[in-house]
């Protein structure tokens, strides 16, 4: 007879570019969005034209960081972590809406060469090539409101570049929040600060009769 017994080992799974690319694109996110609400006029910091000019050059930052990343990505092959899949997606649904609350075990486990569950993967494949690209796009057209063809379109380019901006804070929140689902409270976000995580591990153990 055997015996399932779980043990953690450390694991280095997080690089020192896709730690840093991590970081730099959530203060950059939050930087365009304080700058950018600001220019919406939902409240005033920096003043309007101060404001305007940073969310330009916050911009600027994150497309750069952006080809920077995709660069890494496509040379390193790490865009395979990104490949959507349909397997245990709704184990992991079925985690994140009730098993989270009951301690129960991921039903996924990460490893080096799969960071991301399946749920994941849609998210981010989803805000890679849909999200951040409108986005972009949205606030380079809004940028150039000055021509011609672009000003008859103003209020519908606002209406996306806003709607784009909600949804990047709100994947900031959640974001955050999931930082605490991990072994512990912190172990999440000491794995993205050092690339070092606690892997839970099953062990087969045979009893005593089984070893004589």
């Amino acid at each position: 007879m055997t015996s399932e017994s779980t043990h953690t080992r450390p694991v280095f799974i997080y690089k020192r570019f896709e730690r840093l690319w991590h970081w730099c694109q959530a203060a950059l996110v939050l930087l365009l969005a304080l700058t950018g609400f600001e220019v919406h006029g939902s409240f005033e910091v920096f003043g309007f034209e101060k404001a305007t000019h940073l969310h330009n050059v916050f911009a600027c930052a994150f497309v750069v960081l952006t080809a920077f990343a995709i660069f890494w990505h496509l040379t390193t092959g790490e865009w395979r972590q990104y490949v959507p899949t349909t397997r245990h997606t709704g184990d992991m649904l079925a985690f994140y809406t009730s098993g989270i609350f009951r301690g129960a075990p991921h039903p996924v486990k990460k490893t080096e060469l799969s960071k991301l569950n399946p749920l994941q993967r849609l998210v981010y494949l989803g805000l890679k090539i849909l999200v951040i690209p409108v986005q972009v796009g949205s606030g380079v057209l809004y940028y150039y409101c000055n021509a011609p063809a672009v000003q008859d379109h103003l209020a519908g380019i606002a209406f996306v570049h806003t709607l784009g901006a909600f949804l990047l804070c709100a994947f900031l929140i959640i974001h955050v929040y999931m930082i605490t689902s991990g072994s512990t409270p912190l172990s999440n976000l000491k794995a993205m600060l050092t690339g070092w995580e606690d892997i839970v591990e099953e062990q087969a153990e045979g009893d005593e009769s089984a070893k004589a």
